[in-house]
């Protein structure tokens, strides 16, 4: 079910000056006036930027760690946009901060991850924005829940806020890789899916961690079609007080920026076009194909189900399911699919299957349960 926000275009609230792609940037903290002034007048330097982003409020996960340097860095925004040109975003907690922001003229504000997992928070920054004309953009939260991420977007946008958007971060996780928060991309495209006209700008510092992965990641999320970059840059990363490792120099940005590829979302090419519609036509035969078999699957699954029921066996097979794993997950590999995706694949059909035969042994159970009711 779509969602129907009524949101202005980017480009409408946020000048490029055909800079591509649109990039957010500065450092994760302000922590000195010398530092932030210093960081805006390279990264202005380099042509490339559309907006100077700094961290004034920091909340952490732990007390006794840096919390950002507070109202007075707003000032120094104020000076940094002065000098530069740049427009200024921040982000905002509170409806305090968003009341110093606007009062400093700070351009665009964000609503962060820990900010937008919690609906009491949210409301109290959307009431604090109702009869302002600022553009806002919303983080995801820290977990992925798509229902909360969309919730905190309905909530800033039902205040009136019509130049809205939303920033990919990535989503905790327990599992350990290679990044600090994991993209789980097919979340942001569920929520492209949901809002098609809602702008989504990626955060590859967050979702990294890490400096050296930041190119990777920035450009896995424009062939996505997101629509900017927010990335953190710092004059001397090596001292900054938060985040060292996930920021860049603002020449390391001009270079990562430089060799981003964009690509168009639209082909207005003929020859081109005919050739996708081919090869699409082709996949959605194939996609009927795997719907029609995946449904005998499971009606073969309905018949294993009443003959367990009728013999007394329990549901999981334990060996039965090791023995699928082992062979399908091989069969895949050789048919060059990774390993990874056939065992997800899997453990989808063996979750339905396990759903229908339980619904089967409850049914009868259902059915018991209702003579003794009668009897």
């Amino acid at each position: 079910m779509k969602h129907n926000l009524n949101i202005q275009p980017l480009n409408t609230w946020i000048n490029q000056a055909g800079k591509q792609p649109l990039v957010i940037s500065g450092p994760c903290s302000a922590e000195t006036e010398e530092q932030l002034v210093a960081t805006a007048h390279l990264l202005a330097q380099t042509g490339k930027i559309s907006a100077l982003r700094a961290g004034i409020w920091k909340p952490r996960t732990r007390p006794g760690e840096f919390e950002g340097i507070g109202s007075i860095g707003l000032e120094w925004l104020k000076r940094a946009k002065a000098e530069t040109g740049l427009p200024t975003a921040v982000e905002v907690a509170t409806a305090k901060h968003v009341e110093e922001a606007l009062a400093a003229g700070v351009d665009i504000l964000w609503v962060g991850a820990r900010s937008t997992a919690n609906p009491f928070t949210v409301q109290e920054i959307a009431d604090a924005l109702r009869g302002v004309d600022v553009p806002v953009m919303v983080k995801n939260p820290v977990n992925p829940d798509l229902s909360l991420w969309v919730g905190a977007l309905e909530r800033i946008n039902n205040a009136g806020i019509t130049k809205l958007a939303a920033i990919h971060r990535g989503f905790s996780s327990y599992e350990k890789s290679a990044f600090r928060n994991e993209p789980m991309w097919d979340v942001a495209i569920a929520l492209k899916t949901l809002v098609p006209d809602l702008p989504i700008i990626n955060d590859p510092s967050h979702i990294t961690g890490a400096r050296d992965l930041i190119a990777y990641v920035s450009q896995k999320a424009l062939d996505l079609d997101m629509q900017g970059l927010m990335i953190e840059s710092h004059i001397d990363p090596s001292v900054a007080w938060t985040d060292a490792k996930q920021q860049v120099t603002p020449a390391a940005l001009s270079d990562i920026i430089d060799h981003l590829a964009l690509r168009k979302p639209e082909v207005r090419n003929t020859e081109v076009n005919d050739k996708l519609h081919e090869l699409r036509n082709q996949i959605d035969k194939i996609d009927d194909l795997l719907i029609q078999k995946i449904a005998e699957r499971m009606q073969i699954v309905e018949k294993i189900g009443n003959y367990k029921k009728d013999n007394n066996i329990t549901i999981l097979q334990v060996n039965r399911w090791d023995e699928i794993l082992q062979k399908r997950v091989g069969y895949g590999k050789a048919l060059k699919l990774s390993g990874e995706f056939t065992e997800k694949l899997l453990e989808l059909l063996h979750s339905e299957s396990i759903r229908k035969q339980t619904e089967i042994m409850n049914d009868e159970a259902g059915q018991a349960k209702e003579k003794l009711t009668h009897a």
